[in-house]
């Protein structure tokens, strides 16, 4: 079987027609590139590996607000996180 690669614009007509694959490759693609506004539009269209992904980066950072936005965005990991971060004991 060949190894098919699809380019950027075919994934987000592919997204654009309701394939959720399409849509987490996107947001793959947008975060080896670093593009967080990407990653945050693919999360405002219901794309939840987006939201996966700005929270590993959001714990990485210790950016409690930006998972708190997470959340509010409709990312219930970020707020599991969230509140594991909070609830830690202070050192």
């Amino acid at each position: 079987m060949a190894n098919i690669d699809p380019d950027r614009d075919t994934l987000r007509a592919l997204a654009d027609e309701g394939n959720e694959t399409a849509l987490d490759r996107l947001a793959d693609l947008a975060d080896a590139r670093g593009d967080l506004e990407e990653l945050s539009d693919l999360l405002d269209e219901g794309c939840m590996w987006a939201g996966h992904l700005l929270t590993r980066r959001a714990v990485t950072a210790g950016d409690l607000r930006e998972l708190q936005r997470l959340w509010d965005a409709g990312c219930d990991e970020a707020g599991h996180e969230l509140e594991r971060m909070i609830a830690a004991p202070i050192d």
